[in-house]
């Protein structure tokens, strides 16, 4: 099965918007580079992300991530409905345009 989350997108248009539980970081993720299936077979597997800290100043910095570290410090906040399939979650969330027209 294909990845249909390895086309990289821009950072107001990510696939999903992850948010650290007292709100310090956040990450866009833009693309990942296997599916996960395969994700969970590789503690290495990487994201590539937009994050932004207080020690970005309120930028977004781009790179590559561990998925792991994300998904272990974030939690998701807005999905694409593409990121839920792909990921087989269940939860309705906003897409990450409605969860910030409403932020």
């Amino acid at each position: 099965m294909p990845n249909t989350l390895a086309k990289a997108r821009k950072t107001d248009a990510p696939y999903a918007v992850y948010e650290s539980p007292v709100g310090t970081f956040t990450w866009h993720v833009l693309k990942t580079y296997k599916t996960p299936k395969s994700e969970a077979k590789d503690p290495y597997a990487r994201w590539l992300v937009a994050a932004k800290s207080d020690a970005t100043y309120g930028s977004f910095e781009m790179g590559d991530t561990y998925a792991q570290e994300v998904q272990s410090y974030g939690r998701l906040v807005a999905a694409d409905p593409l990121w839920l399939e792909a990921y087989g979650i269940d939860k309705k969330l906003p897409t990450p345009g409605e969860y910030y027209a409403t932020a």
